[in-house]
Parts: structure tokens; sequence; C-alpha cells
């Protein structure tokens, strides 16, 4: 049937133009990873899947247009393995995303974050020594608390003014003290001890360096968690949605596939082969 080979042939040029942004995600991101290793390893994810969707889809293209039933095989064969794990990389972001969130606080506008809140191999991957070293650097690399600073008619803001914004979990967690070691406002990212109970060992490792802050903090951990979760379940809605697409090509490529398996061994679509029977002998 022709129409599932122009239709299998629409599914994978649609699919061949989803690949270039999410390979030119990872291409931008690795310009960007020079000096932030904490985005290294996103780069390479985001270019093997564009690359694979690439690739398969113009294999798919081709061999439905040019009803190539090798093309067909390979990009049926290959797309079984990337639906798979998809498909795969989908239930494993919501199972390691599905505890874990801002503690609201009262007469703030912004939540804290708590590490004991989040649980499973996410957790133990961004909080071990070895791999948060890097994810520290990052975050203090990028300026995130430097950016914090507001002025309003050239005076900086108040306490109350600091209290009303909506803070990300990064610079919840990383730019400020927890809001129980009661610590006095000073300015976004100065704070000065009341000399009082400490509640947390976040407290002490507190520092108004500007270089150090929170960023070896347990909040800090728990806001990049924080924040990794609500990336990671914005990209599981994006991947479902290709997934979606990607099921859709793959049974129309079944379709084209015996398609072409019927074209190339001159089967009539609809009709029984007819066969020509040998006249009896008529013996006298």
């Amino acid at each position: 049937m022709r129409s599932s080979n122009h239709l299998i042939g629409v599914l994978n040029f649609l699919t061949f133009l989803l690949s270039i942004p999410i390979l030119g995600g990872g291409i931008w991101l690795s310009s960007r990873a020079n000096n932030t290793d904490c985005l290294k390893f996103l780069q390479w994810p985001l270019i093997i899947i564009g690359i694979s969707i690439m690739v398969v889809s113009l294999a798919g293209f081709a061999g439905a247009c040019y009803r190539n039933t090798f093309l067909m095989w390979a990009y049926l064969f290959v797309m079984f393995f990337i639906i798979a794990a998809l498909l795969g990389f989908i239930i494993f972001a919501y199972v390691v995303t599905d505890k874990g969130s801002g503690r609201p606080l009262v007469n703030r506008a912004y939540s804290d974050y708590y590490l004991q809140d989040y649980s499973g191999w996410l957790k133990d991957r961004v909080s071990s020594d070895s791999y948060w070293h890097k994810i520290g650097s990052c975050i203090r690399d990028s300026k995130v608390c430097g950016k914090m600073g507001r002025t309003s008619y050239g005076v900086p803001e108040t306490a109350d003014m600091f209290y009303r914004r909506k803070l990300s979990s990064i610079e919840s967690g990383c730019c400020k003290p927890p809001t129980e070691c009661l610590f006095t406002y000073v300015n976004e990212t100065f704070w000065s001890s009341s000399g009082g109970v400490v509640y947390s060992t976040d407290c002490n490792t507190w520092n108004n360096d500007q270089q150090q802050l929170c960023y070896t903090c347990n909040s800090c951990k728990a806001g990049l968690l924080a924040n990794l979760r609500k990336s990671w379940r914005k990209v599981s809605v994006i991947n479902i949605v290709i997934l979606i697409i990607l099921v859709i090509a793959y049974v129309v490529g079944c379709a084209a596939f015996r398609n072409n398996r019927r074209i190339d061994n001159d089967e009539p679509y609809g009709e029984a082969r007819m066969t020509k029977s040998q006249p009896s002998r008529i013996h006298l």
C-alpha cells in the first residue's frame, strides 16, 4: 500500500526536524562546557540522541520513498532499540525524581530545601563528594548568587522586600543560610549570625565569603536536586511526545516494510495468488 510509504516518509521527515534542535542543544552545551564541569555530562546524551534520531529518520525516509527493503529493515531494527531506550529513560527519570520538594515558610515567598527530603540514586549521585566538588564549582562559576542583588530607586532592597521574592531552588539553597538559622538579613548574600543556638550543620557551614556562601551546604545540594527534578520532569513530557511520534512511525514503518516485501515478491495487494491448474489428462 503506497499510502503507508508516504506516511512513513512524512513522519520520518518530522522526526528528522525534531533531531535538529536536540543536536543543536548538545553542540551549544559542548561549546559552553569549557569552564563549567557540571554541563559536560549533559552534552553527549543530547548529541547521541540527536544523531541517532537523525540517521534513523533518514534511513526510514529513504527506505519508504525508494521502497528499499534493506533500509526499512535497518530502520525498524534500530528504531526498536531507540524506542526501548527512550521509554526506559522516561521511566527512570520519573522514578529518581519521585520524592522531594521545597518546604514552604511562614511570611516567606520562597521555600527552604532539605537533603533528607530526597532519596534514591539521584540524591546519592549529587551528594557524593567527588561529584559535588564539580557541581559546587559550576554553581559558583555561574555567578547565580552574585546576580541576586536588587535595588529600588538606587537603594538596596530591605529584608521585607527580599522575603517577598520568589527565589529559585538554587538561590534559596546555595545563596542564603537556611531560615532556621535565624540569621539577620544584611543583603541578599550577606547575613549576620545572632549568636544563638545552631539548629543544623548548614548554619555552621554558611560563610559570608562570596566564594563560599552555602555552596557546600546540604541545602544547596537539595536545591540542586529540586532544580533537577523540575528540569527532568519537563524533559520527560517532551520525551513522551517524541516517544508517541516514534511509536506511530514504527507501526507505520512495519506496514511499509511489509508493503515493500510484497512489491519485491511481485505479490498483488488484496488478491489471492492465482495459480493455473494442470488440465487433467483424458485417458482413452
